[in-house]
């Protein structure tokens, strides 16, 4: 066994069992600080933290081992399938956000000028799905190309 590969053994370890392991301690023991009338927000923020390292940790290794460890691509490999995340999964979820929020201050203000919040948030809503798009776009035009130029 190398040293490399118990690394890897330990931080697979520590990312799908520990942590979320610590997360359902946090969560019990903000149940039970709640219950008790007690401030219970730090315990939550605890169980949110090793949530998203353990998430994070598992997206790393899918992100990493989609291609043999000796494999010159595997660095592009991994870029692009973060970028693909972030631009067909976050940006719409993100957009969707933006035009709840918008919709929001929609109702509490009602002025249409361009800096108006509502509006500001429309657009970001708007950009986020036009990127998402044009990504989308890409991948379709690489995927059913012709090859080359005739």
């Amino acid at each position: 066994m190398s040293f490399e590969n118990g690394i890897l053994n330990l931080a697979n370890w520590a990312g799908n069992v520990i942590l979320p392991t610590l997360a359902g301690l946090f969560i019990a023991a903000a149940i039970l600080r709640f219950s008790k009338s007690l401030d219970y927000s730090h315990a939550l923020y605890g169980a949110f933290a090793c949530l998203m390292v353990s998430g994070l940790t598992r997206a790393m290794e899918t992100f990493a081992s989609q291609r043999a460890w000796n494999d010159p691509d595997q660095y592009w490999v991994a870029g692009l399938t973060l970028v693909n995340w972030i631009c067909n999964v976050i940006l719409p979820v993100y957009a969707a956000l933006q035009v709840v929020v918008g919709a929001m201050h929609l109702g509490v203000d009602h002025h249409f000028n361009p800096t108006a919040k509502w509006m500001r948030h429309f657009a970001a809503a708007g950009f986020c799905l036009m990127v998402s798009g044009l990504l989308r776009l890409g991948e379709f035009f690489v995927t059913h190309g012709t090859g080359g130029v005739t």
